[in-house]
C-alpha cells in the first residue's frame, strides 16, 4: 500500500523527469503581462536650472543671458535626455527655455521643461507610442505593478488607456494577486 507522501513524491519526480509540470496560469490561458519597465529608455537623465544663468538667481538680462548660454559647454550634454527648470520664483519668459533648447538640441536627445518625471513620462509616451498592441487583442492583460526602474504614474494610466481598447480584461499587479480594472462585457 501508498502511503500519500510517497505518491506525491513519486508523481513529482516523474513529472519533473519527463518535463510535465506545466505553468496553467500562463500557459493555457489568454493571460499576458505587461510589464512596463520592458519600455524603460536607457540613458543618462540630467536637469539644468536656468536660474544660474540669471542675476541673483531671479532677474533676466537678456545681453548677460545670451553671453552666459554662448560661453557654456553644451557638449558635456552630448547623447542624455535632458529636462530644464527653473529652481527660484523667477519669472522666465518663454524665449529664454526656447533659446536654451536651440543651444542643447545638437548634442541631446531629448529636451523637456519640468522635472524628472516630466522627463520620464515623455519618454515613456513616446516608446509606448510605438507599441503594436494586437498581441493584447481579446487577451486578459496584467499590468505589472513592482517595478525596479523609475515608472512615472502617467506611464500606468497610458498603457491601462491603451490596454482597454484591445484587451478581454486588464489588471494590476501580479498573477498571484491582481486587481481588477476593466473586463469588457
Amino acid at each position: 500500500m501508498y502511503n500519500d507522501s510517497c505518491f506525491l513524491q513519486e508523481f513529482f519526480f516523474k513529472g519533473i523527469m519527463s518535463g510535465e509540470i506545466k505553468n496553467r496560469v500562463s500557459e493555457n490561458t489568454n493571460l499576458l503581462t505587461f510589464n512596463l519597465e520592458d519600455y524603460y529608455v536607457e540613458g543618462r537623465r540630467v536637469q539644468i536650472d536656468i536660474s544660474q544663468w540669471l542675476d541673483q538667481g531671479f532677474i533676466l538680462r537678456e545681453k548677460d543671458f545670451r553671453a552666459s548660454l554662448e560661453n557654456h559647454n553644451w557638449e558635456q550634454y552630448k547623447g542624455m535626455y535632458v529636462t530644464v527648470h527653473c529652481s527660484t520664483d523667477a519669472i522666465v519668459p518663454g524665449w529664454a527655455f526656447m533659446l536654451l533648447t536651440v543651444k542643447l538640441s545638437p548634442f541631446v536627445d531629448k529636451i523637456v521643461i519640468g522635472d524628472l518625471e516630466v522627463l520620464e513620462t515623455a519618454l515613456y509616451e513616446e516608446a509606448l507610442s510605438k507599441i503594436d498592441l494586437s498581441i493584447y487583442e481579446n487577451k486578459y492583460v496584467i499590468i505589472k505593478g513592482c517595478a525596479n526602474k523609475p515608472v512615472p504614474q502617467a506611464a500606468y494610466l497610458n498603457i491601462t488607456n491603451k490596454l482597454i481598447r484591445v484587451a478581454k480584461s486588464v489588471m494590476y499587479g501580479e498573477a498571484c494577486s491582481s486587481v481588477p480594472l476593466y473586463r469588457r462585457k
